[in-house]
């Protein structure tokens, strides 16, 4: 009798080891989640940032205003012009922006967090400040959520 209860002890882990790798998150569960919509590998998501706060600070240089809009997400687009093109809007008419650089991109609350670097001239004066872009993604594609002053210090770079 012994032996018939070890060995219905036994079947029943057996049968109950699947559900408890799947729970430990053995057994595909990683790659499942991996490949939900709306989640994107962490390499992705931070080149993606770069791209899209890359072509907002070249549109910024160019004073291209359409091409700085087609940036941003959707909610952000609709008052985008006139505070852009407002006395301390990014395209500000009385202002070149001679440089800009990224020098951070990183996982933050909200998104990815990409701090850059913006060097305006008016007349002869000269100012350099941080910037601080978040972008998120929508749907399929990556847009820029919003900007602040302020950004990260840029972390150790990693050589192999």
């Amino acid at each position: 009798m012994a032996v018939a209860h070890s060995r219905a002890a036994l079947v029943a882990a057996l049968a109950l080891l699947p559900f408890t790798l799947l729970g430990c998150g053995l057994g595909g569960a990683d790659e499942k989640a991996a490949e939900q919509p709306g989640r994107a590998p962490a390499e992705e998501a931070a080149t993606k940032a770069r791209e899209r706060v890359q072509a907002y600070l070249d549109a910024m240089i160019a004073k291209d205003v359409a091409a700085g809009r087609s940036q941003l997400c959707a909610p952000a687009q609709g008052s985008f012009d006139s505070a852009a093109t407002g006395p301390n809007g990014d395209f500000a008419d009385h202002f070149t922006v001679t440089e800009a650089a990224i020098t951070d991109v990183r996982p933050g609350a909200a998104g990815q967090e990409v701090s850059t670097s913006v060097t305006v001239t008016v007349g002869t004066r000269e100012a350099t400040r941080p910037l601080l872009f978040t972008v998120t993604r929508s749907g399929a594609d990556w847009c820029v959520a919003g900007e602040a002053p302020g950004g990260h210090t840029p972390g150790p770079s990693v050589t192999p």
